[in-house]
């Protein structure tokens, strides 16, 4: 089976996901403390974020978490996404601390892509 390289672009942290694992799974496997999960199911919408690169298949996700012109522009739910190549990520709304916050609690960097 193959894996892809995640890239999220908020901390430049990069992790090897498989085709059968969905990006949320992935990015638990980092051991970043404070990152969200809920439902893991699609429905509570905590675990959003924007694909900026990259092929995937998704799920069916709760409308009240992602519109379809969010979908249409590459916003997801992690729990809902599985790759089908290197994937270059960026997260929205409540991961987005999380995943910002470096070890020793301050702000990591954020890398703006324009």
């Amino acid at each position: 089976m193959s894996s892809h390289t995640i890239t999220i672009t908020d901390s430049g942290e990069e992790y090897r996901c498989k085709e059968t694992q969905h990006l949320l799974a992935g990015m638990i496997q980092l051991g970043k403390k404070g990152i969200p999960v809920g439902c893991r199911g699609g429905d509570c919408g905590v675990c959003k974020v924007r694909i900026l690169r990259g092929l995937y298949q998704s799920s069916k996700m709760s409308r009240d978490r992602v519109t379809e012109q969010e979908e249409k522009a590459g916003t997801v739910l992690a729990c809902r996404v599985f790759p089908r190549s290197d994937i270059r990520l960026q997260v929205v709304d409540h991961l987005h601390k999380a995943i910002t916050v470096a070890d020793d609690g301050f702000l990591a960097p954020v890398n703006q892509e324009k």
